[in-house]
Formats: C-alpha cells, structure tokens, sequence
C-alpha cells in the first residue's frame, strides 16, 4: 500500500529544523563543543579539562598555559574551524582559561 504524501526521513527533518530554527542552532552549538576535540585532535584534547558554550562564546579550560598561548594566537583559525564543523556560525569568541 502506497501513501499519498510519502516523504523521506531526511525531507522531513529538513522541514522541522527549518520550522524550529532554535532546535538547529542549539545542535550546532553542541557539534561545535564535540568538535573541539575532534578538530584539535587527541594532543588538544588530553590538557582540555571542561569545554562548554554560553551565548555564543566557547568556553575551554586548559591544564597547560603553553597551549593556551598558542591556541590564543590562532584563535580566529580555531573559530572559523570550529563553526565549519558545526555547519553555521555559533562560535563568535573563544575564552580559553
């Protein structure tokens, strides 16, 4: 038996999060949090204590003042990363502790 109107799962997820835009940014938020690990690599990741975002800032506690100051000078580089693996832009600063 055929529906009518059979749409695929993926149409039908297009269409929520295009009526639900709130739903999206928040799911970009937290690929952009899961992505610092996964952009920075295992190095990054090992003197990386907590990682979280608060309106539009990424916040990131580090266990090493070295990686901080480098991170720090190729802060624009890590957003613009950071928000390509999220697929939109939510990262707007970095707060690197």
């Amino acid at each position: 038996m055929f529906k009518k109107n059979a749409q695929s799962l993926g149409e039908v997820l297009a269409d929520f999060f295009e009526k639900n835009p709130g739903i999206k940014t928040k799911l970009a938020e937290h690929k952009a949090v899961d992505g610092w690990h996964e952009v920075l690599g295992e190095g990054v990741a090992h003197y990386t204590k907590n990682v979280y975002m608060k309106r539009g800032t990424l916040y990131v506690q580090l266990a090493s003042s070295v990686l901080r100051a480098e991170l720090l000078m190729n802060k624009p580089a890590l957003i613009k990363k950071l928000n390509e693996h999220a697929g939109m832009t939510v990262v707007r600063d970095i707060v690197l502790r």
